[in-house]
């Protein structure tokens, strides 16, 4: 990393990190960022039943993963608490959990200056419950989101589209309390947008898998997807979708000079509800937000190969 490159913003990743791991991908990118003040790693849980880990505590072991991922990393400065291991069950109760007090805690925070981005890959449990815990974080934070379906007259949904997109299908009351409730600043990165994120196996397994011992844990990890996918008759191709990634690219990569991520795309909408069946509904008048539809991929994957080299080097 160069020596000139100075924490410009704070950052707290929430991610179901015992599920795909693109998000340990993702983790791994922003611990290597010299450019994010990583504050807080949440572990937030999965939908009942997930493939990915059918357990009852995949909040508990996304925060185990979250410590091999930062241990590899050289990160042993980022604390890492787990969320809860399961979604809201009315729009007026949080979910306590340390993770969501600390969450509120950071977002309060009177000492600093710089901005707050809550970066998030999974359901928005914690998010929702932080906010219910105390609305007042709406000001002091943008949320990040990967999830929620294709926008109507930006996108169609891809063929075989699960009715409810899959991080929006973890806690859809969440996200209709964050969407609809708060007045939280939403970067929104839909289905339609997180799914260009494509990189083949060939260079993940060169460029990643050949990047010292958590290029090559990482590697493993998604070419482990790969076989089990196979064992199950399913066929993934030769491309992995790193949907987590541009929780990276929307934050540490942004411009110099007047910071923004500039070499994405997005459109302005007002913030839709979200129905209990997972289906934006137009609420009229609501607050701006940003929904993603070009990523800079270039930009995004040659830094995360880049960044793992370097520090596999070292």
């Amino acid at each position: 990393m160069t020596a000139s490159a100075r924490p410009r913003l704070r950052v707290i990743v929430d991610n179901d990190l015992s599920g795909d791991p693109d998000g340990l991908v993702q983790l791994a990118h922003h611990a290597l960022s010299p450019s994010v003040d990583l504050r807080l790693v949440i572990g937030s849980h999965l939908r009942p039943g997930d493939p990915f880990d059918p357990s009852g505590t995949t909040a508990d072991n996304a925060a185990a993963r979250a410590r091999e991922v930062l241990a590899l990393a050289g990160r042993d400065d980022v604390p890492v608490l787990a969320g809860s291991n399961v979604g809201l069950v009315d729009r007026a109760t949080p979910v306590r959990s340390a993770a969501a007090e600390a969450l509120v805690a950071e977002a309060m925070r009177s000492d600093v200056d710089t901005p707050l981005f809550v970066c998030a890959g999974a359901g928005l449990t914690e998010v929702a419950s932080a906010w219910l815990l105390d609305p007042r974080i709406a000001e002091r934070l943008t949320l990040v989101w990967i999830g929620g379906p294709e926008h109507p007259g930006l996108a169609e949904p891809p063929p075989g589209a699960m009715p409810i997109e899959y991080n929006l299908l973890i806690d859809v009351l969440a996200a209709s309390i964050v969407f609809g409730d708060s007045t939280i600043p939403v970067w929104l990165v839909p289905r339609d947008a997180y799914r260009q994120t494509l990189a083949s196996f060939a260079e993940l397994q060169l460029r990643l898998g050949g990047a010292g011992a958590l290029g090559a844990w990482l590697y493993e990890a998604l070419d482990g997807v790969r076989t089990m996918a196979g064992q199950h008759g399913f066929d993934l191709g030769e491309t992995y979708i790193l949907g987590d990634s541009p929780l990276v690219l929307l934050t540490a990569l942004q411009s110099a000079f007047e910071p923004d991520p500039s070499s994405s795309r997005y459109v302005t909408r007002e913030t839709p509800g979200i129905t209990p069946e997972g289906q934006y509904t137009p609420v009229p008048g609501a607050r701006p937000m940003r929904v993603y539809t070009q990523l800079d991929n270039r930009l995004m994957f040659e830094d995360m190969y880049a960044k793992f080299q370097v520090h596999g080097r070292a």
